[in-house]
């Protein structure tokens, strides 16, 4: 069935929260992918793509043709993962440009909001592999969560800006896009590469770009297949882990905390509670309406049956 014009630009919008969220530190892109319900579909479709160009580049100089390929690009919801992507880059982009300053003026009220959105966000992951939790499996997302704590409690570094280290720290970043609970924007920032990379979108560096998007492709290719992997075969251990992460993840977004990482006393505490609350309330109403949606969705693929 064609896709209305409708469901491109909503899934355009989609991408668009994904990649706003990229460009602020402490925001894990993945997380807003789970909550504006474009998770699978990211992990799924980059997977299939990077197996498809790797059965491409390996098949077609041999001889062996391109069915191979082509098999895993059919697999992948392109209706859904084009006008994502697009509208990814592009918000991403506007995001760095204007929203990123706001967001630096005014910390404290932006990492309340965050702050309660992915508090509330945790059901998801916690929820999704649709088991019970058994002591082990909360063990286990605990110690995740410890260790992310300490890392973003972590002072940040400043690292130079030479070509090899912004290969490496994009490689790095990108992951926190497939990996909830991970703040790509927050990685930047901990090793002191987060002005620079908004400095280069701004004055159009293309060689910093440039360096940078093939660290991305780069991370982004070998990361992704190895989380499909796990999502695939060993998916309800990889969604208690991503539970662990993004509990530990909270601590980067303490609105009561300075540059470098040290908890301070609470101030304002009745406008940035409110606000805590606010983003908690707008991911649980988004999973509300998600779950009626797909139960609406299943009671009319469900044939009644029919009195004569």
């Amino acid at each position: 069935m064609a896709k209305s014009v409708g469901s491109y630009i909503f899934n355009a919008v989609r991408g668009g929260a994904v990649g706003t969220s990229e460009a602020l530190p402490g925001i894990s892109g993945g997380t807003v992918a789970l909550i504006v319900g474009l998770y699978d579909k990211l992990i799924g479709g980059a997977g299939h793509v990077v197996s498809g160009i790797k059965r491409y580049v390996t098949d077609v100089p041999r001889g062996r043709g391109k069915d191979r390929a082509m098999e895993q690009f059919r697999q992948v919801d392109w209706p859904v993962l084009v006008p994502a992507l697009i509208g990814m880059a592009v918000a991403l982009v506007m995001a760095l440009l204007l929203i990123a300053p706001l967001v630096e003026e005014y910390t404290q009220y932006a990492y309340a909001v965050f702050f309660g959105l992915v508090l509330a966000c945790l059901w998801i992951p916690y929820t999704g592999a649709g088991r019970t939790w058994r002591a082990g499996h909360y063990l286990l997302a605990l110690a995740f969560a410890a260790l992310t704590f300490f890392l973003t409690g972590l002072p940040g570094a400043d690292l130079p800006t030479h070509p090899a280290v912004v290969f490496l720290v994009a490689s790095v970043a990108i992951c926190a896009l497939v990996l909830p609970g991970m703040s790509g924007s927050f990685i930047l920032l901990t090793v002191g590469l987060y002005t620079p990379t908004k400095d280069a979108v701004a004055s159009l560096d293309f060689v910093y770009l440039g360096t940078f998007a093939l660290g991305m492709i780069t991370g982004l290719a070998v990361f992704v297949k190895i989380l499909q992997y796990l999502l695939e075969n060993f998916h309800h251990m990889t969604l208690v882990v991503l539970t662990g992460l993004m509990a530990g993840s909270l601590r980067a977004l303490w609105p009561w905390q300075n540059e470098e990482r040290e908890i301070l006393a609470p101030t304002d505490v009745p406008v940035t509670v409110t606000l805590m609350v606010v983003g908690f309330a707008v991911v649980v109403a988004a999973i509300v309406w998600e779950r009626r949606k797909r139960l609406q969705s299943e009671d009319a693929a469900v044939p009644h049956s029919t009195s004569v």
